[in-house]
């Protein structure tokens, strides 16, 4: 239909992925990106590490799974199309004691069933050989994972849009979502208005919060959880020669401190994961009381703070003592103490709860009507989000196809 009108609210990577793959895949349909920033990627995207995950950790079958491997390959050719940032620096999952040797067995085995590309287990010697100042029992050695920079690629993908006679219309914060009787919806910012026949949304942070003003249901919910990096000094970076990751505890979703190199050569330790105290709160400064009032007020909050205070206690200590924080960072690198470690920057994530305090893991995305929602795209969003942005283009253009 060349006369259609097709919005996307959110200016991250996945909004713009998307806007980008429905205007090449429908030429002469009018594709809007909607966004509240004056910039493109100025939240998650803008905020993660840069690494491109070769799908070791996701459960298989899962949409994270599948969407992972795939994303993984269409970002690095766009990257080598684009002459963008992309190093296969590698990356080791190390297991420092004896009892994590079994969880890094069945992530092993996870890994085969999810297709990623050269991993192999390796034993203490060869950790050394890969990484010198690196220690453990045993490890996987994944060579094809890679670092690049997302916010570039973010940069390019609204340009792409823009270049297929789309639009990125900035400074739209969404207050209204109304679906009209005759079809499509009406998106507002203000006084200012946009009519579209489908709208996508994929709003990261504020997921939930403009999922409700379309009317999409209230779960799961958005709770914020900051994370910290330090940065290790120019005299230690040589330390680390890509990323050196733990073995993720199974029964929480953030991977624990790691050290990541990134591609402007800058070594990275991080991040904690800490309760943020407002939805975009970067700094512990940032607090948003009506934001709190919010968390306080749904039970699943109450109900993930009861099974896991003890991790949480200790994240804050991590937070607010940089020799704490580096105690769990030098299990994996002993060479790299606090004194050789800065404060950096911090990002957001958008962690999906249920109400009965589960924490939600699998992206999460559904339809409604004229009305697409991305509820939940936690890492590795960035990494799929090329293929994220198919799936959402199948899902919303699927009718499309028979007209």
């Amino acid at each position: 239909m060349a006369d259609e009108t097709i919005a996307v609210v959110g200016a991250g990577i996945v909004g713009l992925a998307t806007a980008r793959e429905i205007a090449l895949r429908r030429p002469g349909t009018r594709v809007v990106v909607l966004d509240k920033e004056h910039e493109v990627a100025v939240h998650q995207t803008g905020h993660n590490s840069g690494v491109v995950h070769a799908g070791i950790y996701y459960r298989p079958g899962s949409l994270k799974a599948r969407l992972c491997t795939r994303g993984m390959a269409m970002i690095r050719a766009y990257c080598q199309d684009r002459n963008l940032p992309y190093e296969e620096c590698g990356k080791l999952v190390v297991a420092v004691t004896d009892d994590e040797v079994p969880r890094l067995e069945a992530l092993y085995a996870t890994s085969l069933e999810n297709g990623v590309p050269g991993l192999r287990r390796v034993d203490a010697g060869e950790i050394h050989e890969i990484e010198p100042y690196a220690v453990g029992r045993a490890a996987l050695h994944s060579p094809r994972t890679a670092i690049t920079d997302y916010t570039a690629i973010a940069r390019s993908f609204a340009r792409d849009v823009v270049d297929s006679g789309g639009e990125v219309r900035l400074g739209f914060p969404v207050t209204r979502v109304t679906r009209l009787t005759g079809g499509g919806v009406e998106v507002a910012a203000g006084d200012e208005t946009l009519r579209a026949d489908r709208l996508v949304l994929c709003a990261g942070l504020q997921s939930d919060s403009v999922a409700r003003l379309a009317d999409d249901g209230d779960e799961p919910r958005i709770v914020p959880f900051r994370g910290e990096y330090m940065t290790v000094t120019p005299s230690r970076a040589h330390m680390v020669r890509g990323l050196i990751y733990p073995v993720p505890d199974p029964r929480y979703p953030f991977l624990g401190v790691h050290f990541t190199r990134r591609v402007n050569g800058e070594v990275e330790v991080g991040p904690n994961a800490v309760l943020a105290l407002a939805r975009e709160g970067y700094r512990r400064s940032d607090i948003d009381v009506r934001e709190l009032a919010r968390i306080a007020r749904f039970p699943g909050m109450w109900r993930l703070a009861g099974e896991h205070w003890r991790t949480g206690v200790k994240e804050i200590r991590g937070s607010l003592s940089v020799r704490a924080y580096m105690k769990a960072a030098r299990a994996y690198v002993p060479a790299i103490h606090a004194t050789d470690v800065v404060r950096g920057g911090a990002g957001v994530r958008a962690q999906a709860l249920g109400r009965d305090g589960s924490l939600v893991d699998d992206f999460v995305i559904h339809r409604t009507g004229a009305v697409t929602a991305v509820r939940n795209a936690p890492s590795p969003a960035a990494t799929s989000s090329m293929a994220i942005a198919e799936h959402i283009a199948d899902t919303v253009l699927g009718d499309a196809r028979a007209t």
